[in-house]
């Protein structure tokens, strides 16, 4: 695994504690299908399916980007295309009266530590 890749999954590891702590079930993690894939599939402490990308940088990287900078708008589609897919396949899963959302979550690793930022329904 490179480093980028481990950073990748230290910062998804992360954030599942961080959302468990929260109270959040996770629900699925790393669901790869055809069509894309999706970080973490979560259930909210309100019932409410959330589907959260992950985006992990390095705090001494160059030019002064921030994780969130990583989502365009054509990623963002993707995302949730890819989550309306899988909310399609799975409204079982779906609170009726809370429906589902789309999360980002954005961590900056500085040293061993993490500096987190969790968007809401960002579309």
């Amino acid at each position: 695994m490179n480093q980028k890749s481990q950073l990748g999954r230290e910062g998804e590891d992360f954030a599942c504690e961080y959302l468990v702590d929260k109270g959040f079930k996770i629900i699925d993690r790393n669901c790869r299908k055809p069509w894309g894939e999706l970080d973490i599939v979560a259930i909210s402490p309100d019932k409410t399916l959330v589907f959260a990308e992950v985006k992990t940088m390095s705090g001494f990287n160059d030019g002064g980007l921030k994780p969130e900078d990583q989502m365009s708008r054509s990623k963002i589609e993707r995302f949730r295309r890819v989550a309306q897919l899988y909310a399609g396949s799975n409204e079982k899963l779906i609170d009726e009266n809370k429906g589902w959302r789309l999360d980002l979550i954005s961590l900056t690793k500085i040293g061993k530590d993490f500096i987190l930022k969790h968007y809401e329904q960002i579309v």
